[in-house]
C-alpha cells in the first residue's frame, strides 16, 4: 500500500490561483503521477498527468491556466492553477501509477471557486 498525501485547496474567488501538492511514499517504480477531479454530479476527470520521464498531459479545458510539475526524487507532484473558474470547483484527487500498473488514489482536497 502506497500512500498519497494531499496539500492545498480551498475557497477562492474566480480569477486566483491555488496550489495542489501530492507526495507519495515510496518511489521505487513510480511512473505516473496525476491529478483527477470530480464536480458534484459528475464523473472523475482527468485533469493533469506526468510521467517519470517528464511528459504531461492536460484536459482541454485547463490548458495555458494549470501547470503540472514534479520532483521526481522526492516523488511530489504539484498543480499550479490559475485564473481559477467556477467550473473547476470540485474534489481534486492526486493518481500514482506504477510501472507494475498498480494505482493508488489519494484521499482527495477540495477546491472551491466563488464566481
Amino acid at each position: 500500500q502506497v500512500q498519497l498525501v494531499e496539500s492545498g485547496g480551498g475557497l477562492v474567488q474566480a480569477g486566483e490561483s491555488v496550489t495542489l501538492s501530492c507526495s507519495a511514499a515510496r518511489t521505487f517504480n513510480l511512473n505516473i503521477m496525476a491529478w483527477y477531479r470530480q464536480a458534484p454530479g459528475k464523473e472523475r476527470e482527468l485533469v493533469a498527468s506526468t510521467t517519470r520521464r517528464g511528459s504531461t498531459n492536460y484536459a482541454d479545458s485547463v490548458k495555458g491556466r494549470f501547470t503540472i510539475s514534479r520532483n521526481v526524487a522526492r516523488n511530489i507532484v504539484s498543480l499550479q492553477m490559475n485564473d481559477l473558474k467556477p467550473d473547476d470547483t470540485g474534489i481534486y484527487y492526486c493518481f500514482a501509477q506504477f510501472y507494475t500498473g498498480v494505482t493508488y488514489w489519494g484521499q482527495g482536497t477540495q477546491v472551491t471557486v466563488s464566481s
